[in-house]
């Protein structure tokens, strides 16, 4: 069984989606500490031919809190329809507002304050959407040793679920050992988005924006398509 695990990210662009529809078990991180400047609960849509940031306004607490114990803002049920309206007339001439606009105010008008239910929710709400099959496991809920961190970690969820090839974005291959793996019975391998090009209107092609934008432009059946555009990376002998 091929198993990848990712934090949650709010409307991530397509490399994600890639790497869920190429395993069985897409795994998400909801007991991993919250950290700022990341994808979490930002990403970039493009606005007037430039990309610029969408942004989950968060209440404020602890810095050291899970992500599944940060809530959003009290003022987010206003401010989700700024964005809405924000999103609406960035895309609207796009050639698959009508059929994605319905889509992405569904994941957006979701009434769960919770950051971690809100964003798993558009994960798989856009996951379905796009007929991906593999299954979406909660960390939480995986009996594994979650005292450790990074790699020993994957591993360990690895091994709780008996899985035998673990599948990683290609930012990952500092990280992680191929014997590190191997010793434990498991096989590395990682995954690389290629430069997927589409029309973007009048505006220069923008890269790796969020899944918004693929769904715009392209449409359901187009994005699907998509997903088959990367390349797997050997990790080097250890």
């Amino acid at each position: 069984m091929k198993i990848a695990v990712m934090q949650p990210y709010f409307f991530p662009y397509i490399g994600y989606f890639q790497l869920m529809n190429v395993v069985d078990q897409f795994v998400v991180y909801d007991n991993i500490e919250y950290t700022k400047k990341g994808w979490i609960n930002r990403n970039r849509i493009l606005v007037n031919g430039k990309d610029d940031f969408i942004t989950l306004p968060l209440k404020k607490d602890s810095d050291y809190l899970n992500i599944s114990e940060r809530r959003l803002a009290d003022l987010w049920p206003q401010d989700s329809a700024k964005m809405l309206n924000r999103i609406k007339q960035s895309y609207l001439k796009a050639a698959a507002f009508d059929e994605t606009f319905p889509l992405i105010e569904a994941c957006i008008k979701f009434d769960n304050l919770n950051l971690f239910s809100f964003i798993l929710n558009s994960i798989e709400l856009i996951k379905n959407h796009l007929g991906i099959k593999s299954g979406l496991v909660v960390s939480s809920t995986i009996p594994a040793d979650h005292s450790l961190k990074s790699e020993a970690r994957v591993i360990s969820i690895c091994k709780a679920q008996q899985a035998s090839e673990y599948i990683n974005p290609i930012g990952g291959l500092e990280l992680y050992s191929r014997s590190s793996f191997e010793v434990q019975g498991l096989s590395l391998r990682f995954l690389k988005a290629r430069n997927v090009t589409y029309s973007q209107g009048n505006a220069p092609f923008v890269p790796f924006l969020s899944i918004i934008d693929v769904l715009m432009f392209c449409g359901k059946n187009q994005t699907i398509d998509m997903l088959s555009e990367y390349d797997f990376i050997e990790p080097q002998q250890p």
